[in-house]
């Protein structure tokens, strides 16, 4: 660009050249890289030449799409509070299910919530009755009268779904389950079902069951499942939320490559805050704060031991000054810790969450 505005040209990896379907990285122009305010809270002072690097390897991958995606509309500033994911007591609910004297069930969370102050449950449908298949009406009425009593609001469910497949048959069958379970939300007053890419473990690697496919096609299958699913949540007023879970979508930009292909307004991003499984977690984070509408509080940056502890205080300001406005569910998790006591982890976070909110307003 001799002559031209200053500009940087990037250099991909061939797994980046894989991912974003293109062999020549772009030139960006510095003076795109101006910080939108999702973006100015990484570090005080002047952003370093590899802040800069950083910023605009996100833009130009995230604008690999040709779809428009528009943020989401708020009104007011932000505003939002802590909410719990049920997964977090994946062990005791599974006890539960199998022995109803073992654990705790749905309704014990929901007591957790009440004695916690937390005002908000993400109620995860494995953890219902018969999971797939829908719990009965009595069984969501009284779910319903029992959250509504103890002054709590259902923010989410979700399903274990597998769009990262070549196999299309078990994509039609997600599918179909996303709409089941948007048929429970509705039921419930859930405004949101968390769903996943994929694909699921052992098969953490997409490329393992998408056969040769480049992942440019494999997004493209996604995206027509997933916005089946939008356009049927459309009518029941049921947001979809599709999750990074360290599968087919591990950074912000793949997150946001997807959203844009599926391009439609009931569909948009479950923030989960232990799965971008980059060098910086914080900018893919800030990266998808105006497109969240729900999250995942995770204790750590990669969901494992070995991996940072979350900075609460970074977090909130960067959910903060994205503009967000809503519930921000906390999901602990076991991590192989031998004596984990999810009644003890989640009031940890919740405190150190709430000291941020705190800070931060």
């Amino acid at each position: 660009m001799a002559g031209g505005a200053p500009s940087i040209r990037l250099i991909y990896s061939s797994e980046q050249r894989d991912r974003l379907g293109r062999a020549t990285p772009p030139e960006i122009p510095l003076a795109s890289l101006k910080e939108n305010r999702s973006m100015q809270t990484f570090r005080s002072g002047r952003p370093s030449r590899r802040e800069v690097i950083r910023l605009a390897t996100l833009a130009a991958i995230g604008g690999a799409s040709a779809n428009a995606l528009e943020p989401i509309g708020r009104t007011g500033g932000p505003s939002f509070a802590p909410g719990l994911n049920a997964y977090s007591f994946l062990e005791q609910l599974n006890a539960n299910q199998k022995d109803a004297t073992e654990g705790i069930d749905l309704f014990g969370v929901v007591d957790f919530c009440a004695l916690h102050d937390i005002p908000a449950v993400d109620l995860t449908g494995y953890f219902f009755p018969g999971y797939p298949e829908p719990p009965a009406d009595g069984y969501v009425s009284r779910m319903k009268r029992y959250v509504h009593d103890r002054g709590i609001v259902i923010s989410g469910t979700g399903v274990k779904n597998d769009f990262a497949t070549a196999d299309g048959a078990v994509r039609a069958s997600g599918v179909q389950l996303t709409k089941t379970w948007i048929d429970v939300a509705a039921r419930l007053g859930a405004p949101v079902v968390r769903v996943f890419a994929g694909p699921h473990a052992p098969n953490k690697d997409w490329r393992s069951v998408v056969g040769n496919a480049p992942r440019e096609e494999v997004e493209a299958w996604m995206a027509d499942a997933l916005r089946e699913c939008a356009t049927y949540g459309e009518t029941l007023g049921v947001l979809v939320a599709v999750q990074n879970h360290g599968d087919f979508i591990s950074t912000g930009p793949e997150h946001l490559s997807l959203l844009r292909r599926v391009d439609h307004p009931w569909c948009g991003a479950l923030v989960d805050t232990g799965k971008y499984l980059t060098a910086d977690p914080y900018a893919d984070i800030a990266m998808m704060v105006p497109y969240a509408v729900n999250w995942q509080i995770k204790e750590t940056l990669g969901s494992s031991l070995k991996s940072p502890r979350s900075d609460f205080g970074r977090l909130v300001r960067i959910i903060h000054d994205g503009g967000y406005r809503g519930f921000v569910p906390i999901e602990t998790l076991s991590m192989g810790r031998e004596h984990y006591d999810p009644s003890v982890e989640v009031v940890g976070v919740l405190e150190a969450l709430r000291q941020a909110i705190t800070a931060v307003s």
